[in-house]
């Protein structure tokens, strides 16, 4: 555990809608330059947890700080520091990805270059290709671009290599790599386990909407005295990764 002040801290976080409890008594704390994993089943509270983070739903209870803010008192600062990207993309579809890009890095004061950015996520032929004729692939890696745009120094990533190819999720991989290397903390969501065993310093476990484990890839293997992390999953939830739940 880093001995600086965590990058986030979430408490006690509660949410429910209607009669279904997503999220219930989730606590996490992720620490400065850390790529923190998040891996759950469909269902299992992921992305309700993240948006409470992000400031883009409020939680029922419980308290999140994110670099030492509230992410909903504090929201015009918090943007400037926090890059997401959702599974679901709300972008003006006749315009183009340079237009895209150029719209996003008028709202920061120094924003990354366009080209760097183009390059980062692999879209230099789609340039002027307009987002509602991008592959559903293509619109993810523009995603992921957009939430880069700010040099954020938090980015929170949401299923990050849904609809990628391969090559196209190597390349994403490196670029996340890059990213903990210039010290910008990331928070990933996933249910590829191979992208958390490959990318993430620690991993949180959801199941039905709470925490079961926090520890390294390799801690969580240990812990459920297991050969890899597919079959630690299994035994310290119960269910199969590819659940729907």
């Amino acid at each position: 555990m880093s001995s600086e002040e965590p990058a986030i801290v979430a408490e006690h976080l509660h949410k429910r809608y209607g009669p279904k409890v997503a999220v219930d008594d989730v606590s996490l704390r992720v620490d400065p330059g850390e790529i923190f994993g998040i891996l759950g089943t469909n269902g299992a509270g992921k992305t309700t947890t993240v948006e409470m983070i992000a400031g883009l739903r409020r939680p029922g209870r419980g308290s999140v700080s994110l670099l030492g803010l509230d992410p909903r008192r504090d929201r015009a600062k918090v943007r400037q520091v926090l890059g997401v990207q959702l599974q679901e993309s709300y972008v003006h579809g006749a315009l183009t990805v340079s237009e895209l890009i150029g719209l996003y890095r008028s709202f920061y004061p120094d924003p990354r270059p366009a080209d760097e950015l183009v390059e980062l996520v692999g879209l230099e032929e789609q340039r002027r290709v307009r987002f509602e004729k991008l592959s559903g692939g293509q619109q993810q890696r523009l995603s992921i671009a957009l939430a880069l745009v700010g040099r954020p120094r938090v980015v929170i990533l949401d299923e990050l290599t849904t609809g990628l190819d391969p090559r196209a999720r190597r390349r994403m991989w490196a670029t996340i790599e890059r990213l903990r290397d210039e010290g910008v903390t990331i928070v990933l969501v996933s249910h590829a386990m191979e992208e958390v065993e490959r990318l993430c310093d620690r991993v949180a476990l959801l199941d039905a909407g709470r925490v079961v484990a926090v520890e390294t890839p390799a801690g969580l293997v240990a812990q459920a005295g297991t050969q890899n992390l597919d079959d630690a999953f299994v035994a310290l939830t119960g269910k199969q990764l590819e659940d729907v739940g």
